[in-house]
């Protein structure tokens, strides 16, 4: 499985040239448990294109179908060459693009003939601005009665918001993300990362693999709706429930341990670390590596319940005691009695992380437009059916003639659809 998945090399070039740069092959075509599912990909910006990168890496056949303008996040992050970001190199591997104006009848119409082919389609419009385009469900049913087809929306569409715009911090700070971060902090504010977006393209990625589970048991498509406010207020609420979970006792929401503190980085010698003392063998060890075997029988931590109750008096002198070794020295400690620690990473420190490389999850290739580029392999691994990087992050509309042409557009139609950038690229 190893070699399946572990290194990507070029879209193109010599297989002994790319092996001798250091560089492996691509994972070739044809792997994966979802090969053979086709996706009409209809999204944009990150919830949606997260998604379907997730079929894609599982093996799918995922067609991005963009405006002229093309997808909005192919300017947004680090830029070298225009339209190619580094957000959308992140989220848009083993994808086909094609451009389409589904504005216009001839745009609309070669969509519809592309979903004919189709077993999915997922989008991320709100659904009044879909259904106006002509690609609502009942429309898209009508073409391919045993689809799957995904809306990601902002909000439950039985809501009184389910016409509202929704944006990753309108969503973090309407599921109670923001307020549950910002507990004894004297002003809230949004995670630095687009958890709202990431978390739901998760939820949406499994609630199509569901959907077509059901079709090959059953035979029959379905419209499936993944609703942003919702997924990510039951995403908060797993563990901050508390005492809404019972309305006949009621007591207030939120799960103390979190929310009163207690676990914290901590300050050692030289820097900052986790280091995370937690089951009874771990305190117990603990504090008798450090010099302090009376402070476990201060708090009786055999019981759980008392270690509980008295945890942010227990991480209060962890935290004392941290600085009086530097990481290194706290790092071996805790392999040796076995206590969950790390040092803290910063973002430009990842590709240096002992596990991270071993495991080759940062690969080299070079991409056919941008030139080497540095990018994260798919994380799940297959054994029967393995996956990897098919393919690079597409230039808009790369594919546009290759995937009409497959479809069965005559060349006429091809050259119609394609107008001007079919000229512009020869």
């Amino acid at each position: 499985m190893e070699s399946h998945n572990r290194h990507m090399g070029p879209a193109q070039g010599d297989g002994e040239d790319v092996e001798a740069a250091g560089i492996r092959p691509a994972a070739p075509a044809g792997t994966g448990p979802l090969h053979g599912v086709r996706v009409i990909d209809l999204s944009s910006v990150v919830l949606g294109p997260m998604a379907t990168q997730l079929l894609a890496d599982f093996g799918a056949d995922v067609i991005k179908v963009e405006a002229p303008e093309g997808d909005l996040m192919r300017a947004n992050g680090v830029v070298h060459h225009p339209g190619m970001s580094s957000i959308f190199l992140a989220l848009n591997r083993n994808k086909r693009s094609i451009v389409l104006d589904l504005k216009t009848a001839a745009g609309l119409e070669a969509v519809c003939r592309l979903i004919a082919t189709a077993d999915v389609v997922v989008h991320n419009m709100r659904v009044g601005a879909i259904e106006r385009l002509g690609l609502g469900y009942e429309a898209v049913a009508a073409i391919k009665p045993d689809i799957v087809y995904c809306a990601a929306t902002g909000f439950g569409q039985d809501g009184p918001d389910r016409d509202k715009p929704a944006f990753d911090d309108i969503i973090q700070a309407a599921c109670g993300f923001v307020g549950a971060a910002s507990v004894n902090r004297d002003e809230p504010d949004y995670m630095p990362s687009l958890i709202a977006d990431k978390t739901t393209g998760l939820a949406v990625a499994n609630a199509v693999l569901a959907a077509l589970f059901h079709r090959e048991r059953h035979g029959r498509g379905q419209y499936v709706e993944v609703p942003m406010l919702e997924t990510m207020a039951a995403f908060v609420l797993t563990e901050h429930m508390g005492g809404m979970t019972f309305p006949a006792n009621p007591g207030k929401a939120g799960y103390a341990r979190l929310l009163q503190g207690g676990r914290k980085p901590v300050r050692t010698a030289d820097g900052w670390m986790s280091l995370l003392p937690y089951t009874e063998r771990h305190w117990q060890a603990f504090f008798a590596e450090a010099g302090q075997p009376e402070l476990a029988h201060r708090y009786n931590i055999a019981s759980r319940h008392e270690r509980n109750a008295n945890i942010q008096a227990l991480y209060g002198h962890l935290r004392e005691l941290a600085p009086e070794r530097t990481t290194a020295q706290w790092m071996a400690l805790c392999e040796r009695v076995d206590i969950p620690a790390t040092p803290i990473y910063g973002l430009d420190d990842l590709p240096a992380h002992p596990h991270l490389r071993e495991v080759a999850l940062f690969e080299e290739s070079c991409h056919p437009v941008v030139g080497p580029i540095r990018q994260i392999r798919p994380t799940a691994r297959f054994a029967a059916t393995p996956t990897g990087i098919r393919r690079p992050a597409p230039a808009l509309g790369a594919d546009t003639e290759a995937v009409l042409r497959e479809a069965g557009f005559s060349s006429l139609e091809v050259i119609e659809l394609m107008g001007p950038r079919r000229a512009d690229s020869q």
